[in-house]
């Protein structure tokens, strides 16, 4: 899929849907809120969903993002939906390559698969997959993915995986009329900004950097892409925050109000395989960032923040986590908001 870097008036506008666990709540009640923001999204006019994938935290309750995907495809008709992302060290590539293909042709086109290393975290030791699958071979499970999504037969006789050659059944291309499926990687290091830019793969960005880091990570994947030999401009996909009200204090008190005790709860959950030392993030100070950051504010201010970092980086997609608040009915007056008083002023 190509999509053009944004102006004022090129902007694609989506979501960042995190199934995150607030204090208090139940599991089910936050899969349920992700749910219902997927078709808020629809209802909207925004453009796209991306779904997060955790495992054993309450940061995120959704264990997996293509099966999460497949039920929001099914719901509904036009907005897009990506995985943001499945962290592929945990799966096999076939195994995905196979269910990215399925939601490709069944969706006629809509689903994105975004893909990442994840963390040194316990899931490494419970899937079995080893510490090494995060920390080297990432590139052989992309690269083995990417062949799947692109050829009709396919063997592997790399390190990780080693088997005789078979077909790919369904074939992404039997959708003749629609460009294949489209994968994005998450970037949050230089070297894997050079991975992605050496296969022409689109950067997801996390919604810690800002504008400056983020200007920087697509300046070094347009000039390793151009000597890779691919077009210079990809349709990288920024992750931000959205909070709107009808001035900046009322919006940003709502998320120090939530935010910090989910993000104490759910970061503060993870486990590493091997015992490392970790640091988390001080809570607060994390969702002052984001307020600052990100379009936390009045709508206006949300329109200028979203031109603002698309002039700044050149990045013309956005997915942006609208469930700071906790409460279900306030994300989808969030998620209304941004498509009947932000969206027009970007186009």
């Amino acid at each position: 899929m190509r999509v053009r870097n944004a102006t004022r008036t090129g902007a694609r506008v989506g979501t960042f849907v995190l199934a995150a666990q607030f204090p208090g709540q139940g599991q089910g009640e936050a899969l349920h809120r992700a749910v219902r923001t997927a078709q808020a999204v629809e209802r909207a006019g925004l453009d796209e969903v991306w779904l997060a994938e955790h495992h054993f935290v309450p940061y995120g309750v959704c264990p997996s993002a293509v099966t999460l995907a497949g039920l929001l495809l099914g719901r509904t008709e036009r907005v897009r939906v990506g995985t943001a992302v499945s962290v592929l060290p945990n799966t096999h590539p076939v195994t995905l390559g196979e269910q990215t293909a399925l939601l490709h042709i069944l969706s006629e086109g809509r689903f994105s698969l975004g893909v990442g290393r994840g963390g040194p975290w316990v899931d490494l030791e419970v899937f079995g997959a080893g510490l090494a699958a995060f920390e080297q071979d990432f590139p052989e499970s992309l690269d083995l993915l990417l062949r799947w999504l692109r050829e009709p037969r396919v063997a592997a006789l790399g390190p990780r995986y080693a088997f005789r050659e078979v077909p790919v059944v369904p074939r992404p291309d039997e959708l003749l009329d629609v460009p294949g499926p489209e994968v994005v990687v998450a970037c949050t290091s230089p070297g894997t900004v050079r991975l992605a830019a050496e296969r022409g793969l689109p950067m997801l960005l996390g919604m810690h950097a800002g504008d400056e880091e983020k200007a920087e990570m697509v300046a070094l994947w347009s000039a390793t892409a151009r000597a890779a030999g691919h077009d210079p401009e990809g349709a990288h996909v920024s992750v931000g925050v959205a909070q709107l009200a009808d001035d900046r204090g009322e919006a940003a008190e709502t998320l120090m109000k939530a935010m910090p005790g989910w993000l104490r709860q759910g970061l503060g959950a993870h486990t590493t395989v091997d015992g490392r030392a970790r640091s988390m993030r001080d809570p607060v100070a994390y969702t002052e960032l984001l307020c600052s950051l990100h379009p936390v504010g009045p709508p206006r201010l949300a329109a200028d923040r979203l031109a603002a970092t698309a002039e700044r980086t050149g990045i013309g997609r956005f997915a942006l986590l609208v469930e700071g608040s906790g409460d279900l009915a306030a994300t989808e007056e969030n998620v209304r908001r941004l498509g009947a008083e932000v969206l027009p002023q970007l186009a």
